[in-house]
């Protein structure tokens, strides 16, 4: 069995928010990942952004610079 360690997960309102993330870090070449929301959140659109949690600051800023909108920002065991 996989063991779980934190994760940081970026949650998205709308779908087009959650494509504009994806789009925008692999740009930029930042960290993460597109995954399903996890079950113990919710979320508007169903799609989330998974980041190794020292990712954090680097991500917060580079999303309100590039204006993309998130929904919730939360540290999970994954």
């Amino acid at each position: 069995m996989r063991q779980k360690k934190p994760a940081l997960v970026i949650t998205f309102s709308s779908t087009t928010a959650a494509i504009r993330m994806e789009a925008f870090c692999l740009e930029n070449n930042l960290p993460g990942r597109m995954i399903p929301v996890p079950r113990e959140i919710t979320a508007g659109c169903g799609l989330a952004w998974k980041a190794p949690t020292d990712a954090q600051e680097q991500l917060t800023q580079s999303m309100t610079q590039a204006g993309i909108q998130w929904e919730d920002l939360r540290i999970l065991e994954l």
